[in-house]
């Protein structure tokens, strides 16, 4: 079956076959996200960002008619399904440009909540990830990032690595400002996480680590809701979101 011959099956339509991500059934009041494999982390999918207005320079067709149906979602009592689709870059370049192609989507709807964080929407079951990402414990420059292989995959942590990003950025969370041994005293004192702004889960390979520009101190509740997304929410993204739900940092 093709998405097509799938989303009119479900009473639902849209403006163009061809660039559409979203679809919408007017008697219904239901809108349809196709909800990206590489956009999704257990149960959570990123299904619109403000970001995605544009790509390679260009305008993106469908942005607009996404960003009414996240409209009416939120403010017209639309109900939100999405079905998965599997990512396939054989039509990106070399530079990584190009547009996205679907390998294949499973012809199923699952009903979602909608979830806004900073300039992105998400389709969510209210079951997101609760793993905490592994701590750095284990950039001149290091070497990090080589994968082994125990039961799972890991990652190699360089704990110079750690040292050095702290001693540039100090030990206060980068997003809310949170320090540890002002709160608890003697007990939190040189205590936080270290985040890598590019998770070593994506990268999966070696690669050479600047502690300062890679590396950035976030408390455990900040380093929790980062990874809670998928892509990961960037250090920027969290502030914003917190500062727009009024919370001073």
């Amino acid at each position: 079956m093709s998405r097509k011959k799938f989303i009119e099956s479900q009473g639902a339509t849209c403006r163009n076959w061809q660039w559409s991500w979203s679809f919408i059934n007017e008697k219904e009041k239901i809108i349809i996200f196709g909800a990206w494999d590489i956009h999704t982390e257990g149960n959570t999918s990123l299904i619109f960002s403000e970001d995605w207005q544009t790509l390679d320079g260009k305008k993106q067709p469908g942005y607009n008619q996404s960003r009414e149906h996240i409209r009416l979602i939120e403010e017209e009592e639309f109900q939100l399904k999405t079905f998965r689709m599997k990512y396939s870059d054989v039509k990106k370049g070399e530079d990584g440009g190009g547009p996205a192609k679907i390998e294949s989507f499973d012809p199923n709807l699952i009903s979602k909540s909608l979830k806004k964080v900073g300039r992105n929407w998400y389709a969510s079951d209210n079951t997101i990830s609760n793993t905490l990402p592994e701590e750095v414990v284990a950039p001149e420059y290091y070497f990090e990032g080589a994968s082994k292989k125990v039961s799972v995959n890991t990652y190699e942590r360089n704990a110079e690595a750690r040292t050095k990003c702290i001693k540039h950025h100090g030990y206060a969370c980068a997003v809310c400002s949170f320090d540890f041994k002002k709160f608890y005293g003697a007990i939190g004192e040189n205590y936080i996480h270290v985040h890598h702004v590019v998770p070593l889960s994506e990268i999966k390979r070696e690669y050479d680590l600047d502690p300062v520009k890679d590396l950035i101190p976030v408390c455990p509740n900040c380093h929790a809701i980062i990874h809670r997304t998928q892509p990961a929410l960037t250090v920027e993204q969290l502030r914003q979101h917190l500062a727009s739900s009024g919370q001073n940092t």
